[in-house]
């Protein structure tokens, strides 16, 4: 069992409230009546270990979690391959450059690429 606990009773999301997709999602959720846990990445550092299980359960490595096109991202780094703890530290400090909303619920965990994906979950 991973850090991250989950429930088939509720839908966990991982989502910037500044992003357009994060904030759409919440509401179209909210709309639909689904009982959501809200994980504003901005306020929640997450872990190394829940970077880590967020990246395993979506199947990527968790530089497939960073969003390398963010201007923050560009800003601040250049294209390098990084470690896997590199990676984990550039989130914690910049978590505007992580790739969400992430929604999980049971042992089900996607990418939410429109609003209206959540109910996919």
């Amino acid at each position: 069992m991973g850090e991250i606990a989950t429930s088939k009773r509720q839908i966990t999301l991982y989502y910037n409230p500044e992003s357009t997709r994060g904030k759409q999602t919440l509401a179209y959720a909210k709309a639909e009546g689904l009982k959501i846990l809200e994980i504003d990445i901005l306020k929640t550092k997450l872990t190394g270990t829940q970077l880590v299980e967020l990246a395993d359960r979506l199947h990527l490595e968790v530089a497939d979690l960073v969003n390398q096109d963010h201007t923050s991202y560009r800003k601040l780094f250049e294209h390098h391959t990084f470690s896997t703890d590199d990676w984990i530290k550039m989130i914690q400090h910049n978590p505007e450059i992580m790739m969400e909303p992430i929604a999980l619920r049971g042992n089900k965990t996607i990418f939410i690429e429109t609003p209206s994906d959540i109910i996919k979950i």
